[in-house]
């Protein structure tokens, strides 16, 4: 099946078209400019001018960056106020005229990571890291998916771990690479003390170059960088939305 998959995040708006089978990208990636706003209105009309770039009108799967159920939005830590409690499976629906649903930006990350990527035919507990402008997270026992963790905002010392370990704090302060991998050493630490997991898989910017962060981090947990580097949002939206559709297809009378 190719899917839209749409990915919503403080940079902007970037989407490409995924072949859910394979969990390939087969189109160019088109983006939108950073995202100044992200009142409901704002993101509506951002999110209609990408799909009408690809003059799509097949199912759309969107990674946004809120907790999420039945596509309505829970919580406002990364987003407007104004979009909690909105439907945003129907408000994009409606103004792209197609088949939308949104799912948590890092529980997507961890669907293509889980079904394709870097935790394929993992057993045990699993927990995604999102490492970039805050740290998202996602957990999956033997690949079944815990929705909508916000581990980033964990506490260590009364300060969230995000504030401490993302790769905006890292920017922020200036400190080198290996300061920051003792750093996320610690908060992968106080998750290993917390779930006792048996596979970290961390994406964002830090995969990106894990080389000079990886060896670092010193942990008894087996630790990979994400397959999908920064694309992980969009095969995963993708891939949540080929199922629902799926879904679709049993349940209607």
């Amino acid at each position: 099946m190719e899917v839209l998959g749409i990915d919503i995040g403080s940079y902007g708006i970037k989407g490409a078209i995924v072949n859910t089978v394979l969990g390939e990208i087969i189109s160019k990636k088109k983006t939108t400019g950073e995202l100044e706003d992200t009142r409901p209105h704002k993101l509506i009309s951002k999110m209609h001018d990408i799909v009408k770039q690809f003059d799509w009108d097949g199912p759309i799967g969107c990674a946004f960056p809120a907790a999420m159920n039945r596509g309505i939005v829970l919580s406002a830590n990364r987003i407007n106020e104004a979009w909690v409690d909105a439907d945003a499976n129907h408000l994009f629906s409606e103004i792209t005229g197609c088949d939308v649903n949104v799912i948590n930006d890092t529980d997507a990350t961890g669907l293509a990571e889980m079904t394709f990527g870097a935790g394929k035919n993992q057993r045990g507990t699993t927990i995604v890291l999102t490492v970039g402008t805050g740290v998202g997270s996602s957990i999956f026992n033997n690949g079944l998916l815990l929705p909508n963790t916000e581990l980033g905002l964990m506490q260590i010392k009364g300060i969230p771990i995000e504030d401490q370990a993302s790769n905006k704090a890292r920017k922020k302060e200036g400190i080198k690479r290996k300061t920051w991998a003792k750093r996320l050493q610690t908060s992968l630490e106080h998750y290993e003390r917390v779930f006792h997991p048996d596979l970290f898989i961390l994406g964002g910017q830090v995969s990106k170059k894990p080389e000079k962060t990886f060896p670092f981090i010193k942990i008894n947990t087996k630790l990979k960088p994400a397959t999908f580097k920064n694309e992980a949002s969009i095969v995963g939206a993708a891939y949540f939305a080929s199922l629902k559709q799926k879904d679709s297809l049993f349940t209607e009378k």
